[in-house]
């Protein structure tokens, strides 16, 4: 146990608690802010920088900070892709989604321009990491996301997939009572 992965830990109840507040928030209708959605969501994905953490502590190395920025910033836009993918499943349950959150304060037309901004921006923040990486160790990482993107599913144009914004859902109660009343 480190100092390090202790922060990860308190980043983890950071994410919870702002996880929750956001989304009771959200279901009454109140205001909420884009920059603590956008630091949920640059939370969200602690457990992986516990595991990543743990592995350099196994292995006995020290934590490559050129690896670690990348990283974080391609898991941010896992989480985005996630949610992106979850979004419907995710009003539904009121659970948090980042689109959903972008609806929020964005009101029904803006959030998938704001959305694409976002992306646009964690992808040039990506490439910039990328290209500061070993070449081999970016071959093997590309090909590795070759295949997770097949694995998953997806067919594209592009190797690793593309973006694909859903329509966004204004009323959520609204939502809610159709699909429930239907089933």
């Amino acid at each position: 146990m480190t100092e390090r992965i202790n922060k990860e830990f308190r980043n983890g109840v950071e994410y919870w608690t702002l996880e929750r507040s956001l989304c009771n928030t959200a279901s009454k209708g109140t205001e909420i802010s884009i920059q603590d959605a956008l630091r949920a969501l640059q939370l969200k994905s602690f457990d992986y920088r516990v595991l990543n953490l743990l592995m350099y502590g196994l292995t006995k190395q020290q934590v490559n900070e050129c690896h670690w920025d990348f990283l974080s910033v391609s898991e941010f836009l896992v989480e985005i892709s996630d949610d992106l993918y979850d979004y419907e499943e995710d009003v539904l349950n009121n659970n948090f989604n980042i689109l959903r959150m972008f609806v929020k304060v964005y009101k029904p037309f803006k959030p998938p321009t704001m959305m694409a901004k976002c992306i646009i921006e964690a992808e040039e923040k990506y490439q910039l990491l990328l290209n500061q990486l070993d070449p081999s160790l970016v071959s093997q990482f590309q090909k590795r996301c070759e295949e997770a993107t097949k694995e998953g599913g997806k067919v594209s144009a592009h190797s690793l997939g593309s973006w694909s914004i859903p329509a966004v859902i204004s009323n959520e109660e609204c939502y809610r009572s159709q699909l429930q009343g239907s089933n």
